[in-house]
C-alpha cells in the first residue's frame, strides 16, 4: 500500500525537527502528587508541581490514564473515554492542567488505550447484552469451539494466552459465548475490523485535541489489527496455552488503520503534535514503515528489544545483561531509523523496574550510574523519556509478602505460579521481585517527610524507605545531583544541534564494559563515552586525539580524557577542520 499524507511538507518538516529537541517527562498520575490526601495522586497535585518540571526544562508531559475506570490495571481498563475519574479530578482540573502547562511552554500527551476498553464501558455492556445487539461486532465474540461444553477448559475458539496469564478468551454465560482479552478479562478487545469502531475512537481523539492536548502516546497499539480467522498458536516450552502473537502483533490491517487515524484525526491541524506508538514486538523494518513521515502514521514508536536483553524466556526468568547485546540492539534502531523515521529513547517508565537498579548499580554508585545511563541515553539520536523520579536516581523497592502488590500482573502470576504450578510462595515472590512494574509505580518523593511529601493520607502503595535519603528537595539545591545532571542534559539538547540533529556511529562494539558512540552534525563532533562497570577503564579508540576534545558533560567533577572511573560518563565535543568534511556514515 502507498500512502500519502496530505500535511504540507513545510510543516511535517517543522514538527520533525520539533521532536529532534524535546525531552519528554511520564507522569504515572496515581503515584505523583495526591492533593487531596486520599492516598492516590491526582490532576490538581500534578498542577502544584509544574514548577518542578518548568525547573527540569522537560518540553512534554506523557499522562498516563486518567480516564473513568474500575482500575482493574491501574486506569489501562477505561470505562469511559471523555471523562476523567474523580480519584483523579476532573474535566476542569485537566482543563486547567492544559493551560498551565502552555502558559509555560510545555505540552501535554495524553494516553491513548483503544486496543482494548474496560468490561464495564457501555459499549461493551451493549456489545455483551445480547448475540443481536448493534455493538455486537464492536469487540471479537466467537462460539465455542464445536463439541466442546461451553465454558470448560477446552472450549475457548482458540488457545491464545493472555498477557495477564491464563486464557485470552472469556466465557459470557449470557450469549453463551466468548469475547476476547489479550490482557485482563475486564479489558476485552476492540474489534478493529468495524467501520463504526474506529470512526468512534477518531472521534474521541478529535474531542481531546479540539480541547488543547497535544498528542497521544498510544498504547499496545500495533494490536489493533488481528487476523480475522484468529488460529491456534504454538505453545512455547514451559506454557500451558498458545502464543498467538503472530495474528495480533503488526497485523494485517495495522498500516491501514493507522494513516486511516491520522487523515482523520492529525491530518492539516496546525501546532506540532506528537503521537507515540507502543509496539510489543515491532521490527526495525515495520517501524521505518509506521514512522516514516511521508506515509502519515505515527511520529516515533516504542519498541520493547533493548529491555527484552535481560529476559531468559519470559521477565519473570531475569538474566544478566551482555553490554554488547544492549549496542547491537541500540545501534541497530539507530542505524534503522537514520534516513527515514525516528527513535525513541527510554529505559524505564510504569511498565519497567527502576533503570539504574536494572542498568546501574543501585547501591555504592547509585547516582554516578544513574547520571552515565542519562548521558548515554539522551545523547543518542531520538526523543528521550524520562519517567518520574529517573531523574532522582529513584531505585526498586522490596515487597515482603505479596501482599503489598498492587499490580494486577504480578498477582495473576503469583496466583498461576502457586496454585496451578505447585511453585511455593517464596520461589513465586523472588521470580517476581526484580522485573516488576510496581517497583516504578510507588509514589514520587518529594521530600524526606512522612510519605515523601506525596500524601498526608495512606498512600495506595508503600512508599520506598530510602526516600529519607533520595528525594526532589535534597537534591534541587545540589549542584551535584542527579536532577541538576539531568537538568543540563535537557539544557544541551535545545542547544546543540549535534545533539538534536546529529548522525550516529557507534565504535567498541565489542567492548563489554564501554559504551562509546560519535555524533556528528555539520562541523560539530560529539563523542560520547560510558562505563558499565565499577571498575577503572580506557575508551581504546583508534583516533587518541579525542584525549584533548573539550568536555561538554561528565559526572564526574573533573575528567580524565579516554580514562574512565567507576560508572564515569564523559561527552567531547570538538570542531573539524572545515576542509576535513566529509558525509559520515550513521552506524558502526
Amino acid at each position: 500500500m502507498t500512502v500519502r499524507s496530505t500535511q504540507p511538507e513545510a510543516s511535517a518538516r517543522a514538527a520533525r525537527e520539533w521532536f529532534h529537541s524535546a525531552v519528554v517527562y511520564q507522569v504515572y498520575p496515581r503515584s505523583f502528587a495526591d492533593s487531596n490526601g486520599d492516598g492516590v495522586g491526582d490532576i490538581p497535585g500534578i498542577i502544584s508541581k509544574l514548577d518542578y518540571l518548568e525547573r527540569l526544562g522537560v518540553d512534554v508531559v506523557w499522562l498516563s490514564p486518567v480516564y473513568r475506570s474500575p482500575h482493574d490495571d491501574n486506569g489501562y481498563d477505561i470505562s469511559d473515554y471523555q471523562d476523567i475519574d474523580p480519584v483523579f479530578g476532573s474535566l476542569s482540573d485537566l482543563d486547567e492542567l492544559i493551560a498551565a502547562l502552555h502558559e509555560r511552554g510545555m505540552k501535554l500527551v495524553m494516553d491513548l488505550v483503544v486496543n482494548h476498553t474496560s468490561d464495564e464501558h457501555p459499549w461493551f455492556e451493549e456489545s455483551r447484552a445480547s448475540k443481536d445487539s448493534a455493538k455486537r461486532d464492536w469487540y471479537w465474540w466467537r462460539p465455542p469451539r464445536s463439541g466442546r461444553e461451553p465454558g470448560s477448559p477446552d472450549a475457548a475458539p482458540n488457545n491464545w494466552e493472555s498477557f495477564f496469564s491464563g486464557p485470552a478468551w472469556a466465557y459470557d454465560e449470557t450469549t453463551g459465548e466468548y469475547y476476547l482479552h489479550l490482557f485482563s478479562t475486564k479489558q476485552p478487545d476492540l474489534n478493529w475490523e468495524n467501520p463504526e469502531v474506529r470512526h468512534a475512537v477518531h472521534t474521541m481523539m478529535n474531542w481531546w485535541l479540539d480541547r488543547g492536548v497535544d498528542g497521544f502516546r498510544m498504547d499496545v497499539i500495533n494490536f489493533i489489527s488481528k487476523d480475522p480467522s484468529l488460529p491456534d498458536g504454538p505453545v512455547l516450552p514451559g506454557h500451558t496455552y498458545g502464543n498467538g502473537s503472530a495474528s495480533f502483533i503488526c497485523g494485517p490491517k495495522i498500516h491501514e488503520y493507522l494513516h486511516e487515524m491520522h487523515e482523520a484525526v492529525f491530518a492539516g491541524r496546525s501546532g506540532a503534535l506528537m503521537t507515540v506508538g507502543e509496539m510489543p514486538g515491532v521490527t526495525v523494518d515495520e517501524a521505518i514503515l509506521f514512522t516514516d513521515p511521508s506515509r502519515g502514521e505515527v511520529d516515533m514508536v516504542f519498541q520493547f528489544e533493548h529491555v527484552g536483553l535481560d529476559h531468559a524466556g519470559s521477565k519473570w526468568e531475569p538474566t544478566e545483561l551482555r553490554l554488547t547485546d544492549l549496542k547491537a540492539s541500540l545501534g541497530r534502531w539507530q542505524d534503522g531509523l537514520a534516513e527515514r523515521g525516528w527513535n525513541s529513547l527510554y529505559w524505564g517508565n510504569h511498565d519497567q523496574p527502576r533503570a539504574v537498579s536494572r542498568f546501574g548499580d543501585d547501591g555504592e554508585y547509585r547516582e554516578l550510574s544513574a547520571k552515565m545511563l542519562a548521558g548515554v541515553l539522551h545523547l543518542h539520536r531520538g526523543t528521550p523519556f524520562i519517567y518520574q523520579g529517573e531523574e532522582l536516581g529513584m531505585t526498586n523497592m522490596t515487597f515482603a509478602s505479596v501482599s503489598e502488590y498492587r499490580d494486577i500482573e504480578v498477582l495473576n502470576h503469583y496466583r498461576e505460579s502457586t496454585e496451578r504450578l505447585g511453585m511455593a510462595p517464596a520461589a513465586a515472590l523472588a521470580a517476581v521481585a526484580r522485573m516488576n512494574r510496581d517497583n516504578a509505580r510507588t509514589p514520587f518523593h518529594w521530600d524526606a517527610g512522612e510519605n515523601a511529601g506525596f500524601t498526608t493520607g495512606t498512600p495506595w502503595i508503600a512508599v520506598n524507605p530510602n526516600a529519607s535519603s533520595i528525594n526532589a528537595d535534597e537534591q534541587l539545591s545540589r549542584p551535584d545531583s542527579v536532577f541538576s545532571f539531568y537538568r543540563e542534559l535537557v539544557r544541551l539538547r535545545h542547544e546543540h544541534t549535534v545533539i538534536s540533529d546529529g548522525d550516529f556511529t557507534m565504535l567498541l562494539p565489542d567492548d563489554e564494559e564501554v559504551y562509546a558512540f560519535v555524533r556528528r552534525h555539520q562541523d560539530k563532533e560529539l563523542l560520547v563515552l560510558g562505563n558499565f562497570s565499577s571498575g577503572d577503564r580506557s575508551a581504546d579508540l583508534d583516533d587518541p586525539t579525542w584525549a584533548d576534545a573539550e568536555r561538554l558533560l561528565g559526572n564526574y567533577p573533573r575528567g580524565q580524557g579516554l580514562e574512565l572511573r567507576p560508572w564515569e560518563f564523559t561527552a567531547l565535543l570538538r570542531t573539524r577542520d572545515p576542509g576535513s568534511l566529509e558525509p559520515s556514515s550513521n552506524h558502526g
